[in-house]
């Protein structure tokens, strides 16, 4: 990428936009365009025309989405197509229309068959009925991918999807109700270890950070117990939805981001329709990583798990032989990356002296 020419990352505050914005400014970028939702809605085309119009961006990163885990997924279907959908299309269409060079759209690995043959190559897409927790979600990432495709095919453009596994590290979202499953576990045991420590004071520092915060600075140490034990948060156990047994493969967004960069520099061996995969290749159950999640945060009480409640699919790992013939792959294991992301978390909501916590 010509480090003279703009560069719009869309989402630029989110989990995946965040870890593009450190890594190019990293490198040397220094003309990146970013606004937030409040300055641009990405649903609404008028906005999104009028921006591309007046500011003409070369390269375009898609990390705009509207995300979260299986809950939200499954109780908010038309807000997630709507809303995904939307963004897709009206970014998509301006960044052709007004001369964009490249776009990077990212995508999720829910786009595939819920019963797909394991590991999920890129031409397994479209050969079964996707899971039906997230299909909502899935369908408005599949259209994105189709449209990328299509506009290559009609107009020239190069517009290029990745599809990345399950996503981790800074930035993300630790919402109790509608985060992923690696953000919810590190969460609620972080809070239960506060919990069963009695202290109080740092799980209204948590709480202030995240949100409602002045309710939370009003509330009674036993209304905050009340509160936080319909989210399965008590000093001796934490409960977690589902069985523990499916399987599921994280990548950290720093790694992802590596990959989106040597994407949208434009890896010579890729065909202007490929979409490619991004994953570590191995996977761990939800039991597992809980396990994994326990010992880095030091919460001593128990995991258990909810039957009664949704696993999803049963196990989703990538193929990711296609982008490691572009000669990348990932550099930070699992453990390392949620040390990583469990200091990033003490750091960011100042709950406690970051030496106590991870190990």
């Amino acid at each position: 990428m010509n480090k003279d020419e703009l560069i719009y990352i869309a989402g630029h505050s989110g989990l995946v936009g965040s870890a593009i914005m450190r890594l190019l400014e990293d490198r040397g970028y220094r003309r990146l365009l970013t606004h937030t939702h409040a300055e641009l809605d990405l649903t609404r085309q008028d906005q999104v025309e009028g921006f591309f119009q007046t500011h003409r961006p070369a390269y375009v990163f898609l990390a705009a989405a509207r995300v979260g885990g299986i809950g939200v997924n499954a109780s908010l279907p038309a807000q997630f197509l709507y809303d995904n959908l939307a963004i897709a299309l009206n970014v998509i269409h301006s960044a052709w229309r007004f001369g964009a060079r490249r776009l990077l759209n990212l995508g999720s690995s829910c786009i595939y068959p819920k019963l797909a043959p394991q590991p999920l190559k890129e031409e397994y897409l479209l050969t079964g009925a996707l899971e039906p927790t997230n299909e909502a979600y899935a369908v408005a990432k599949i259209s994105a991918l189709k449209l990328c495709r299509y506009y290559n095919r009609q107009y020239g453009t190069k517009f290029f999807s990745l599809m990345p596994t399950n996503l981790y590290g800074p930035n993300d979202n630790f919402d109790l109700a509608s985060s992923h499953v690696l953000p919810a576990l590190m969460r609620k045991l972080h809070i239960a270890r506060l919990l069963r420590a009695g202290d109080f004071d740092g799980i209204r520092r948590d709480l202030s950070h995240w949100a409602n915060g002045a309710a939370a600075q009003e509330q009674s140490d036993q209304q905050i117990a009340e509160a936080l034990a319909v989210h399965g948060i008590s000093s001796g156990t934490v409960t977690v939805w589902g069985t523990g047994t499916p399987l599921r493969e994280f990548l950290h967004v720093d790694d992802l981001a590596e990959a989106c960069l040597l994407l949208m520099a434009g890896a010579q061996t890729l065909e202007i329709d490929d979409f490619v995969n991004a994953g570590t290749g191995k996977d761990i159950s939800v039991a597992a990583l809980a396990r994994m999640i326990r010992e880095v945060v030091g919460y001593e009480g128990e995991v258990v798990f909810d039957p009664t409640k949704p696993d999803g699919t049963p196990r989703k790992l990538l193929d990711i032989s296609r982008i490691s013939q572009l000669d990348w792959k990932p550099r930070i294991a699992l453990k390392e990356g949620i040390v990583r992301t469990y200091r990033w978390y003490l750091e960011t909501t100042g709950t406690e002296k970051v030496e106590k916590g991870p190990r």
